[in-house]
């Protein structure tokens, strides 16, 4: 029986791809499948042969915006404070991050109204830390994903979410939880205060986002805190949610066969993700390093890739499709976005990650702390420390074949269907 599956995800690129890879398999299966996205994607979900019923998060603006520009701007206004602790952010950007994503819930609430009624999805799903109340009335069930990262679902056995604490050292949990009360309590009231009076049902304390009918939990069990804070039977694990919409990449002519790489050289991949690319002056740093490596790289350029020059062992582009590219890598030079930490697990790969905010600094820890990958102070690594983690990843082939077949695994879970067929169960 074909149903209607409405898919509102965070505007930015990892929920939205998550989305997308999902909803392409209900949508193959005879569904249909309706993006209720941020008005920014207005026509690159159509292309996919999703329909599109938009919202707007704030005012439109004067001209049209590209997709998840009001993120990418903030990220890179906010940008200064990504020197501080992740005690230090909690007041600088990760409540203020809160906040425009409170202000967007509110705004948006009477156009999903409109559009639920206009679409009569049979399910929900959303993929987003924060909750809007218009998709918990609604009627139909309702499907949390959870892709930020596996410390967002809270324990007191694991390291408080936001912090990049280490597991193994529980020193400063207390002192990051109660900054994290002080900080966002007067925040989160607010919010639920206005949620219930939507006629949603009330939030867990300090929590953005309550549970759904069903959770659909984003990350590899290899990497996983569950031994820790054991999911409830309303969680189910996708090992990882990689679309299968990327189109085809190929190196250019000839970029494998010049003279100035060595016989055998090693194939990286470097992104700092759409938001973290925006830092311009970081990517420059980073990409003068690499340029002394005899490694070859593929760069995510980013929205500003026109203020980008890349060194002769480098090609790159503002938007490559990753999924295609991983698979041809010897190693992942990262943010720590969990979209990527998860994409580059699912095919097997180390990861020097250069975390900048939100969920980035716990899976750089936990990737350190678990020798999958290293983790690098972001602002202050030298130049040396960034070759030596290159070489150390790159030389440690008992890491790469357990990394090859932990990607096996993962890829052999095949979470795509997994989700599908949850979803489909449920409506």
């Amino acid at each position: 029986m074909t149903r209607t599956v409405l898919f509102m995800p965070e505007s930015a690129y990892g929920p939205t791809n998550n989305c997308i890879g999902i909803g392409d398999v209900l949508r193959r299966r005879g569904h249909r499948v309706v993006f209720a996205a941020e008005a920014s994607w207005r026509g690159k979900l159509t292309a996919l042969g999703f329909d599109e019923d938009l919202v707007n998060l704030a005012p439109a603006p004067d001209t049209p915006q590209d997709a998840g520009q009001f993120w990418k701007d903030f990220i890179r206004d906010t940008a200064p404070e990504y020197r501080k602790s992740t005690l230090e952010q909690l007041d600088t950007v990760t409540r203020p991050i809160w906040v425009e994503l409170v202000n967007g819930a509110k705004y948006c609430q009477p156009q999903l109204v409109d559009i639920i009624a206009r679409t009569k999805p049979d399910v929900i799903v959303e993929d987003n830390v924060i909750g809007f109340p218009a998709l918990n009335t609604a009627g139909v069930p309702f499907v949390r994903i959870v892709s930020c990262n596996p410390l967002e679902v809270k324990g007191p056995a694991i390291a408080p979410v936001f912090s990049g604490y280490p597991g193994e050292d529980s020193s400063g949990w207390d002192t990051f939880r109660a900054e994290y009360d002080r900080t966002h309590r007067p925040l989160w009231t607010e919010f639920n205060d206005w949620y219930t009076a939507q006629g949603a049902p009330g939030l867990p304390d300090l929590e953005f986002i309550a549970e759904g009918d069903l959770n659909l939990y984003v990350y590899p069990s290899i990497a996983d805190y569950t031994e820790r804070r054991p999911l409830g039977p309303a969680w189910q694990r996708l090992e990882s949610s990689v679309r299968e919409t990327d189109g085809d990449y190929a190196l250019p002519d000839g970029f494998a066969s010049r003279k100035l790489f060595r016989r055998r050289p090693r194939l990286i991949y470097f992104s700092l993700g759409s938001l973290g690319s925006a830092d311009v002056e970081l990517m420059k740093r980073i990409i003068a390093v690499l340029a002394k490596t005899p490694h070859r790289y593929i760069v995510s350029k980013g929205p500003l890739h026109n203020e980008l020059t890349l060194a002769p062992n480098m090609v790159g582009a503002e938007f490559l499709p990753q999924t295609k590219i991983l698979p041809k890598v010897d190693l992942v030079i990262t943010h720590g976005g969990n979209n990527t930490v998860t994409e580059a697990l699912h095919f097997g790969k180390p990861m020097v990650v250069l975390p900048l905010f939100w969920d980035q600094y716990d899976n750089a820890q936990r990737l350190d702390e678990l020798g999958l990958g290293k983790r690098l102070d972001t602002y202050r690594f030298t130049d040396e420390e960034l070759i030596a983690a290159i070489d150390a990843l790159l030389s440690n082939d008992a890491l790469r074949a357990r990394l090859t077949a932990n990607g096996e695994s993962i890829r052999a879970a095949d979470g795509l269907r997994r989700a599908a067929d949850a979803i489909e169960a449920l409506a």
